[in-house]
Order: structure tokens, then sequence, then C-alpha cells
């Protein structure tokens, strides 16, 4: 698999150099954070957020063009240095160089978001072993090295964080996708508890529905879905950010899924079962 680099040094920043949200450590200046699956979507929403805010980015995605013309454009909009990886995550040498580049100690990462994944149309058997397998190395594997080799650096600055992308399919019966996502909000919480203290913070965050290109690659229909459930993925990015700067370590920022994911905590688990299986084959994962 093919890996290239491109480190495209730029003069000036942004205005602040802040989180978004000013809360105690997460107020630094001249951080850096690399975002995964940046092209599109909430990892594009994150770039422009953080681009906005002064921070200087590493960029990492599978297409090199596209990568590049995103870095294009963050310079030119907020004077920010951008540096963009093309790595497939779903290979051990993609997943390896990633790492690498967290592990460095020249312009050390302070922001990791672990945002790439994918959605599988079908159900259980319908889908390639080979496609399920791959699901689970983008969403859980490299989540877990990722994290691994950006926190290692992080503790010994004692400062950084981890937002590792998970979904509301998270707290449902939804085949592989979901159970994918709730490794990751597992995981995500229970490394936060090993590193309190530590100037190290872990959140999970856990969107529902959002416009990005993720149904049309699945090949997923939307035109059923309600109006109500999507969310906008600027807004949901500003408001997960918020949470983080709180120190929380799970985010659903949104009222609407707040009240649905509250409901699902106390509905029977046969019932959801069954309301899941029918809206899961009617919109597909979140």
């Amino acid at each position: 698999m093919r890996v290239e680099r491109d480190r495209t040094v730029r003069v000036g920043r942004g205005p602040n150099g802040a989180w978004g949200v000013s809360a105690g450590i997460y107020s630094w200046a001249m951080t850096t954070a690399l975002i995964t699956g940046s092209t599109a979507g909430i990892g594009a929403a994150f770039a422009r957020r953080l681009a906005a805010d002064g921070h200087d980015l590493v960029l990492v995605a599978r297409d090199t063009k596209r990568l590049r013309e995103q870095a294009t454009d963050l310079h030119d909009r907020h004077g920010v240095e951008v540096e963009v990886l093309t790595a497939d995550l779903a290979a051990d040498d993609g997943i390896e160089a990633v790492a690498d580049r967290l592990r460095a100690r020249k312009k050390p990462v302070d922001l990791l978001v672990n945002n790439a994944g994918f959605g599988n149309k079908g159900r259980f058997l319908e889908v390639p072993m080979a496609d399920e397998l791959r699901m689970l190395k983008v969403h859980c594997e490299a989540v877990l090295r990722l994290t691994a080799a950006a926190v290692e650096q992080m503790r010994e600055r004692g400062r950084g964080g981890v937002v590792n992308v998970a979904s509301v399919a998270a707290f449902v019966p939804r085949g592989t996708y979901g159970a994918s996502k709730a490794w990751v909000v597992q995981f995500t919480q229970g490394a936060a508890r090993d590193l309190a203290g530590s100037g190290v913070r872990l959140m999970a965050l856990c969107p529902g529905f959002v416009r990005t290109e993720f149904h049309q690659r699945a090949g997923m229909r939307t035109d059923n879905i309600p109006n109500w459930m999507w969310l906008d993925a600027d807004k949901l990015v500003a408001a997960a950010l918020a949470d983080f700067a709180r120190g929380r370590t799970l985010s659903i920022p949104d009222p609407r899924y707040k009240a649905l994911m509250g409901l699902v905590k106390v509905a029977p688990r046969g019932l959801l079962g069954g309301i899941t299986s029918r809206t899961g084959r009617k919109y597909g994962p979140q």
C-alpha cells in the first residue's frame, strides 16, 4: 500500500489558537491537531473549526488530491500550517505511518481526532466477511493503535487530548457497525479513567444522522430519513469541542439524540432489538 507524506509549511496563524471554548488546560496556544478521515463530513468539519481557531493541522485520508486541496484551502483561509498524510487505515502500514507521526517529538500532536470510518449495507451474512473485518480494522484496531501512540507522547508532556468518533448506534443492537462503535465508547471511557490526573483527556463523540458522504458511499438511501433526525456537521463539531473542553468523556451533542438515548437506556432489550432491526433495514447505520 502506498503511504505518502506531504508537509506544507505555511507562515501565519489564526486569531487565537484555543480549543474553541476556553477551559483550563484546553486554552493552549500554538497547538497541532491530527484528524483522520479529514476530507469529508465530520472530519472536514473538525478541520475547518480547528483551523479557524488557529490550530496547525495534520490531515489524514486516502485521497491525496483531496487532501492537498483541503490543505491549501485551510491555509489560505486561516493562515495555519497544514501537513497531509495519505494513508489507508484498513492496512497495517497505513496505521503505522500515522502512529509514527503521532509519536514524533518534533511538532508534536496535541489533539487526535479519530474520525475515519464507514458503513456496510446489508444484514449479517449479507455483507462479505472481508468488508466486516475491514470495518473492525478501521473502527477498532486503528483507533486503539493511534490512541496509544498519541497518548504515550501526550502523557510525557502532561497535556493532550483524543476525540474518538463513535455513533449513537453504539447504544442499540446494530450488527458489526454498532458493535464497533460500542467498543469505541467503552474503550475511550475506560482509557479516560486510566489517564485521570495525567493532563490527557479522552472523549467519545456519538453523533446521529449527519449530512455527509457516509450513506452515499455505503449505498444507503437517505430520502426516507425524517428531516428532524439530520444534524449539521459544523454545529455538531462546535458542540463536541465544547463538551471536550468541559472534560466530558462522552458527548451526544444534540438534545434530540440525548432524549432518544435516554429512552434507549430504559427500553426493554427485546423491544429495542425489534425496533432497531426495522429501522436498521430502513435507514442503515448512523
